[in-house]
């Protein structure tokens, strides 16, 4: 997945509410992804994927930007 594949995931879903467009670099969690919103995040990650994510190896580092989360997903097996 792609860092503006993560960012049509996350408009699409409406997991962010900012007025500010996102870009692949753009801080996620200044801009107001907090624990609701970063579950939200996960669980449309997992449907776009069709597969489990490993929970208990996500970091808040991981779902900085959608470039992170792009990197990340691409390093899982």
């Amino acid at each position: 997945m792609s860092a503006s594949a993560v960012i049509d995931l996350i408009t699409s879903h409406q997991i962010l509410d900012t007025e500010e467009p996102l870009h692949p670099e753009s801080d996620l969690l200044a801009l107001g992804l907090d624990s609701l919103a970063i579950m939200q995040l996960l669980l449309a990650l997992e449907t776009h994927a069709g597969r489990s994510l490993a929970h208990a190896e996500i970091s808040r580092e991981h779902l900085r930007t959608p470039s992170t989360i792009a990197a990340w997903l691409a390093g899982m097996p």
